[in-house]
């Protein structure tokens, strides 16, 4: 769960980097050039089935982990309840959390990724960009972008999606590393602030691009 957890956060901070260009007023040519890059870069093909697996894993890894938790624990649950003091929202509801972010998953794949990866849009042309002095045929796929984030629910959807992320990855983060050994408390203190941190960049940040892609774009 650890590994499998922190391995999709460096996914998300690369995402993160490559939809900020969405915000670029240059007509998508730096989104346009760096998603040429992802999806012709050999290393990069390598990398997604294994990003793939890392998500089912991840997935069906916190489910089993829930279940086994109810199981271990029967009929009766913990006295203390939400009363327990230092234990945030977000970690008793990691579950729901990441249920809602799987939902929200399908979503981004079925507006995105299987069209600029298969199936192709009426909306994804072939252009001509400059990258680095070369002149290099790359498909729009700004424009499918520029697009589905002139609808408004769906940017709700995708804020929405980030505030989830950021909740999720607020435990989520420190607690990887706390299960991968990084449990003393001078460490544990630190990361608890540092995950705190990158999961509101990380949940701001993608809801961000949404909202100017549609205010702005």
């Amino acid at each position: 769960m650890s590994v499998s957890g922190l391995f999709l956060v460096l996914f998300l901070f690369v995402h993160l980097i490559i939809n900020s260009f969405l915000l670029v007023p240059d007509e998508g040519r730096l989104f346009n050039a760096a998603a040429h890059f992802m999806m012709s870069n050999p290393v990069i093909k390598v990398i997604e089935p294994i990003l793939a697996a890392g998500f089912i894993i991840h997935i069906i890894w916190g489910v089993v982990l829930t279940l086994q938790n109810r199981k271990a624990r029967g009929k009766e649950k913990y006295v203390s309840g939400a009363k327990t003091k230092n234990v945030s929202w977000a970690s008793k509801n990691m579950l729901i959390l990441g249920l809602a972010i799987f939902a929200f998953l399908i979503l981004h794949l079925s507006h995105f990724y299987l069209k600029m990866k298969f199936t192709g849009s009426e909306l994804i042309s072939s252009i001509y960009i400059d990258i680095a002095g070369l002149i290099v045929k790359v498909d729009d796929n700004y424009a499918l972008l520029n697009y589905k984030f002139s609808f408004l629910w769906v940017v709700i959807v995708y804020v929405f999606a980030g505030f989830c992320l950021a909740l999720h990855l607020s435990h989520g983060v420190w607690s990887g590393f706390q299960s991968a050994g990084f449990s003393n408390q001078i460490w544990l203190k630190r990361l608890k602030k540092m995950a705190i941190v990158f999961a509101w960049i990380v949940g701001i940040g993608f809801s961000a691009i949404a909202t100017g892609q549609y205010l702005f774009f």
